[in-house]
């Protein structure tokens, strides 16, 4: 087995090793917030397509659901019973989506950040053992 000796002395060394550790420090603290103002331009972005979408589709589901109602109240149905099925089986849609897009915004944590701070800090475990 063949084994360099490094010619950097203790004190060196431990200078060394600072000195990284404040250089992989500053630069973790780059990355995160670049990762940060990613994620807040993509829910920036996202949000906005989701009014416009929203506002575009309201009107039309206003109009489509009260062609429904007319459509089960020509059908037989009392007005006021074809309005009260409409309105439920637009809540019970409402309320899944909701919970979907609630779900899809939950992860915007910064995840390759957080890779690289834990790979950096068992790298620094192993050099200080």
């Amino acid at each position: 087995m063949n084994q360099t000796v490094d010619p950097r002395s203790v004190p060196q060394l431990l200078s060394d090793v600072a000195r990284e550790l404040t250089t992989l420090f500053r630069k973790e603290g780059q990355l995160i917030r670049a990762e940060l103002s990613e994620k807040a331009t993509q829910l920036q972005v996202g949000a906005g397509s989701v009014l416009a979408g929203a506002i575009c589709l309201l009107a039309a589901l206003m109009v489509l659901l009260q062609a429904v109602v007319i459509g089960l109240a020509n059908a037989g149905l009392n007005p006021g019973w074809a309005s009260l099925i409409v309105g439920v089986v637009v809540a019970l849609v409402g309320v899944v989506l909701l919970k979907k897009g609630a779900s899809d915004m939950s992860n915007l944590t910064p995840e390759r950040t957080a890779h690289q701070v834990a790979k950096d800090a068992n790298l620094v475990k192993e050099q200080v053992r």
